[in-house]
């Protein structure tokens, strides 16, 4: 609780959510690339998502929250959440593939997609953006994009 000497503006509020949007959201991020996460990481890599999502709610645009969204279905298809993992992977998707989007976040997309539908059990829907993602991105033309979208992609299963 904040006491009343303590107030802050609102223009200082924002910039404080905004940066704990980034650190949640980095966080998520990296938690979700790294390579055996130990089970308190996986419930601060859920944790980190949805506080990143919710931050982002508040101080982003309807691209931020896009993309928290992304974030959202990858953690929780990581967590073998497929239901809720679908839902959010819907939604991201539905938003990059109805706007002008860069190739790397359509990659990423269909990633995030093929994910989700892996932790759902659709294999046909998880080898479908599988090999979508996989030809995306193999053919993003910068090498930062790219070794970017391969950390995110080696977290997705290979189609059976």
């Amino acid at each position: 609780m904040v006491r009343e000497d303590e107030t802050v503006s609102p223009e200082e509020a924002a910039r404080w959510t905004r940066r704990l949007a980034i650190e949640c959201n980095n966080r998520a991020w990296r938690l979700a690339e790294a390579e055996g996460r130990t089970a308190a990481e996986d419930e601060e890599m859920l944790h980190c998502a949805h506080a990143a999502a919710l931050h982002w709610s508040r101080v982003g645009t309807e691209l931020h929250q896009a993309r928290a969204t992304m974030l959202l279905a990858h953690v929780h298809a990581l967590r073998g959440r497929g239901e809720s993992a679908m839902e959010y992977a819907m939604q991201s998707f539905t938003y990059v593939a109805s706007h002008d989007s860069p190739p790397w976040e359509v990659a990423f997309a269909h990633a995030v997609l093929a994910n989700a539908a892996c932790a759902a059990r659709k294999r046909e829907l998880h080898r479908k953006h599988y090999d979508i993602a996989k030809a995306l991105g193999a053919s993003l033309p910068d090498e930062e994009e790219r070794a970017i979208f391969d950390a995110a992609f080696r977290g997705v299963p290979v189609p059976a």
